[in-house]
């Protein structure tokens, strides 16, 4: 697990030998030390079940994986990268069954024949069944197509980002997928169709950004007269890469041509009727108050978002006491720069002064994306003063594509392949530099990239010594409070030299405080979208387009941006208790490896992990 982790592993057997030194007549010798035959016997029994139980893991993992080919080309397994995912009902019934399946086998293991780390890779599988499995009678309370994400646009980033083409059985196998859409978009149709029978229809605002987005992907050669698509100029691009013949690299051209008129055009044509039929039932109120079972679906959601028993109420609080200490900090700054006026002025000045922002122009855009780049080289040579360990995976930065920059969050981290060929991508999305001040990238650099996702998402893939659902496993809270806590950490190594940069970071904090009062006003209290478009415009520097596009992800996705600050929170609370039991003795290198040296866990397992830590350094 962790270097301490193996010391005091070493310590706990030294003293269970010298204890059992008086039955050395009994005694037999493994790995130089001396255990009695019965303590042979129990070590053997847990190597034994210990082994089992890992073996189930892997099994458990890779049947989940060979399940879903989205998934596999997420991780760059090519098995099935000619198919899409079953999305339908009996798909789904299906993967319950098999999930309460797979619990049978988890709880037939002997828990109490397990060590320290395969318990916990045990309770936590056994817990992301029961929590699957629990969770099957809310599948239906999701919106499947929206402005952050669905099907009408991931299938096309899945194909541009992951689905690479080296061979012509890549490219073979692309053009499958190109002629898979129709049946997968029925599904989807389908699904939609489903949800709206129950009533659980996304409002009116939410489906222009999807008919939008799915215009743009039939949008250009060879669908029209235009420039190429977006898909058809990655193909294109991919096949003319390979070294292959004109005449093998043309039938390619032409099956992809055809698969893209007759395939990928009437499905996207048929999806957005389809789109535009559930558009006319929708309404505008906002809430999951409104769903069947609204208040203890968002009960649940608040509870595996945070892994928490936080509730509404206490969450709702936490926020606006955050943003009550934040705005705080920010005065502070306001009188280092001289501003004279109230800091809703300096908010009001922040959001218009164009010297923040860069011209929407492609050198614009380069500039913002070659200065990203900077702070995160620039973080990455100081790295030895915070880490211990270090990905291998490189990463770069990149600007959203054009396809899907209009409804995309403002940024976002997609992880390496499975086997770091591919690396980890930071976005920046570029559409609207209105909402991309050059004052908050720092802070943002250093969330998606390094010291943030990309440190911990790596790692996390690269460990060695957990089951492979462990490594490539998530918990928002977790990973956003990881994200959220390395915006924060940079500043004690002495970045954030500009006080307006140190006051984006404050900025960016402040956003996620925020989020916790909007998350739980729309969906518990009933405010209304602009309820929570005014109560970000007041409170924070942001742009109002940052907060009319925030409430609306708020809306599509209840309870996942109150993971950012919780999961904050928490580590920065762990972090004091270490540093005040150990005193000297604390280093933060070692600290961080705790958070990062077993991937991504529950807050509650966190916490154990550090009151560990606590414990064995103190011994050793």
């Amino acid at each position: 697990m962790f270097e301490y982790k193996r010391i005091a592993l070493a310590v706990s057997l030294a003293l269970a030998i010298t204890a059992c030194s008086d039955a050395a007549n009994d005694a037999t010798t493994t790995n130089g030390g001396s255990y009695t035959a019965a303590e042979s016997a129990t070590q053997a029994a847990v190597e034994s079940e210990s082994e089992k139980a890992n073996e189930l893991f892997e099994d458990i993992f890779m049947a989940m994986v060979m399940r879903s080919p989205m998934y596999q080309s997420r991780l760059g397994i090519k098995d099935d990268q000619d198919k899409w995912d079953d999305i339908s009902e009996q798909r789904a019934q299906e993967n319950l069954e098999f999930q309460q399946a797979q619990l049978a086998r988890v709880m037939a293991l002997e828990e109490s024949k397990l060590d320290e780390q395969t318990k916990i890779s045990w309770l936590l599988m056994k817990q992301r069944l029961q929590n699957d499995i629990a969770d099957f009678e809310w599948r239906h309370h999701n919106y499947p197509v929206n402005q952050m994400f669905g099907l009408h646009s991931s299938v096309a980033s899945l194909l541009i980002n992951q689905h690479s083409i080296g061979e012509v059985s890549d490219a073979e196998d692309y053009i499958a997928r190109l002629n898979g859409l129709p049946a997968l978009f029925e599904q989807l149709a389908e699904n939609l169709q489903v949800r709206a029978e129950k009533g659980i229809i996304a409002p009116k605002f939410v489906y222009p950004y999807v008919i939008n987005d799915s215009k743009n992907i039939i949008t250009g050669a060879p669908f029209d007269d235009g420039e190429a698509s977006t898909l058809w100029a990655d193909f294109s691009n991919k096949v003319e890469d390979l070294d292959i013949d004109d005449t093998q690299r043309n039938e390619l051209m032409e099956a992809a041509e055809q698969a893209m008129l007759q395939s990928v055009q009437p499905a996207y044509q048929n999806l957005i009727s389809a789109v535009e039929d559930i558009a006319e039932q929708a309404d505008t109120k906002d809430g999951a108050w409104k769903f069947p079972d609204g208040e203890a679906f968002y009960n649940n959601a608040l509870q595996r978002t945070t892994t928490t028993d936080l509730t509404s109420d206490e969450i709702y609080q936490i926020g606006l006491d955050e943003v009550a200490r934040i705005h705080e900090e920010m005065r502070e700054i306001m009188e280092q720069v001289e501003f004279d006026g109230s800091l809703g002025e300096f908010f009001v000045h922040m959001r218009n002064n164009q010297d923040f922002i860069y011209p929407a122009t492609d050198e614009g855009r380069q500039r913002y994306l070659d200065e990203a780049t900077a702070y995160i080289d620039n973080m990455r040579e100081r790295l030895d003063e915070l880490f211990i360990n270090k990905p291998e995976a490189d990463m770069v930065v990149r600007a959203v594509e054009p396809f899907r920059e209009q409804s995309a969050g403002k940024a976002f981290y997609q992880q390496p392949s499975m086997d770091g060929s591919r690396p980890g991508i930071y976005y920046a999305n570029l559409y609207d530099m209105e909402s991309m001040p050059t004052y908050q990238m720092e802070a943002l650099a250093y969330h998606e990239g390094i010291p943030g996702h990309h440190m911990q998402i790596a790692i996390q893939q690269e460990l060695e010594g957990i089951p492979k659902f462990r490594r490539f496993g998530r918990y928002t809270a977790y990973s956003e409070g990881w994200g959220l806590y390395t915006e924060y950490l940079p500043k004690e190594i002495g970045m954030y030299e500009d006080p307006y940069s140190d006051f984006g970071r404050l900025a960016m904090e402040l956003w996620r405080a925020v989020r916790l009062v909007v998350d739980t006003g729309i969906h518990d209290k009933k405010w209304t979208r602009e309820e929570g478009i005014e109560f970000y415009v007041e409170n924070t520097p942001n742009a109002r387009a940052d907060a009319v596009k925030m409430v609306e992800r708020h809306i599509v996705m209840p309870s996942q941006a109150t993971a950012y600050k919780i999961g904050m929170i928490k580590i920065l609370e762990l972090r004091d208790k270490a540093q005040s039991e150990l005193g000297d003795a604390f280093d933060i290198r070692e600290f961080h490896d705790v958070v990062l040296g077993s991937g991504p866990v529950p807050l509650n397992i966190l916490e154990q992990f550090v009151n560990d830590y606590i414990r064995d350094t103190k011994s050793a």
